[in-house]
């Protein structure tokens, strides 16, 4: 008996051992007419049925839960390839020129596994869109921003990394209605941005001048402001985030 098999049958006996021991057959006693003692011993035993246990079978049984995990990481992991796929083609070329063929392809599925994960080219586009604007939301921590200079570094370091990608989003609106509802909350996103990093500044503020306000802050650090600024006119990224700054800063002045 191997040594992992010494241990098995250790472990089932110390569960179950128990168990016999409490259903041990009592001790009889016998005793002759004169109450002389004659033989000392114990009932026969009662007859158990102990279903069979050794290695080979623990493991087989063992092995549903693990392959549903398994399979479960899987699918996550497809779904992530198919993902990938389409925000590169996506950033590639405009949406009209994208087929699902093209998507499963690069993410080495079939059409139909796609079709059948997304539903169509729509629905796989607006999950993909989705997932990159949770990862911008991400990125764009009001809690790491501390002053109004972090606040503009934070802003245009992630435009300069997503900044074209956005605009190229901004374009399909039209083309994709399925991206509205996404783009939509990117600029709801944008705003409770604004919002939560300048709440000082707009603390104390009548309803319709903040209303003014926050639309100001927004146009400031819109996308588009930096396009114009670093694509458009052809700043540098540091003159970039000065220009952005002399913007906001009559915006901030405490009244």
């Amino acid at each position: 008996m191997s040594h992992a098999q010494c241990l098995l049958r250790d472990s089932v006996w110390a569960a179950i051992g128990p168990v016999v021991a409490s259903h041990r057959p009592p001790q009889v006693t016998l005793q002759g007419p004169r109450g002389q003692e004659l033989v000392t011993g114990v009932r026969p035993p009662v007859v158990m049925s102990v279903f069979p246990v050794s290695l080979t079978n623990m493991n087989t049984t063992s092995r549903g839960p693990y392959r549903m995990v398994a399979r479960a990481a899987n699918v996550v992991a497809t779904g992530e390839r198919i993902l990938d796929a389409a925000v590169d083609a996506f950033w590639e070329r405009p949406s009209d020129q994208i087929s699902l063929d093209d998507v499963a392809r690069r993410a080495g599925v079939s059409m139909q596994t796609v079709i059948r994960r997304f539903g169509g080219k729509e629905g796989l586009f607006a999950a993909a869109v989705e997932r990159e604007s949770e990862r911008v939301r991400q990125e764009r921590n009001p809690a790491a921003v501390t002053d109004a200079a972090g606040a503009v570094a934070q802003l245009i370091t992630h435009y300069e990394a997503m900044g074209d990608r956005v605009l190229r989003m901004l374009e399909e609106e039209t083309r994709m209605p399925a991206l509205r509802q996404v783009v939509d909350g990117g600029r709801r996103a944008h705003r409770d941005w604004c919002e939560r990093v300048f709440a000082s500044e707009l603390a104390g503020l009548g309803v319709a001048r903040r209303r003014r306000r926050v639309a100001q802050l927004v146009a400031v650090c819109d996308v588009y402001t930096w396009k114009l600024l670093r694509r458009d006119a052809g700043l540098s990224r540091k003159e970039t985030e000065l220009a952005v700054l002399e913007l906001l800063k009559p915006l901030l002045e405490v009244p």
